[in-house]
């Protein structure tokens, strides 16, 4: 199984999305939350908190960044089921109930 690690070479962007943040790597894909559009549209993310560049340079923002980040949408899936129990002791109470986020996965440009 493949760890998430943090990409530490090259350039990359720290973004804000679905009040979650995500690193942007050129050319990664990665699941965010559900965005509208359609497959191979270009989105724009101008919540940008922090970029590095290609020479070490590293900007913050005071909260964002004025240059926003570009990505394309590869496709719509819904994510894994997340099951929901709820049940009161000696009351015969038993509630079981599904869950599946939808997401978009975006690559990077």
């Amino acid at each position: 199984m493949q760890e998430n690690k943090p990409h530490t070479a090259g350039s990359y962007a720290i973004i804000e999305t679905g009040s979650k943040q995500y690193q942007a790597i050129p050319g990664r894909t990665v699941a965010i939350e559900k965005i509208v559009g359609e497959a191979g549209d270009a989105v724009t993310f101008d919540r940008v908190l922090l970029r590095k560049a290609e020479d070490g340079t590293v900007e913050v923002g005071a909260p964002y960044l004025a240059a926003p980040v570009e990505a394309t949408i590869v496709k719509h899936v819904k994510d894994r089921k997340l099951i929901v129990f709820r049940f009161k002791r000696r009351q015969k109470v038993r509630v079981k109930a599904g869950h599946r986020q939808p997401k978009t996965v975006v690559r990077f440009n």
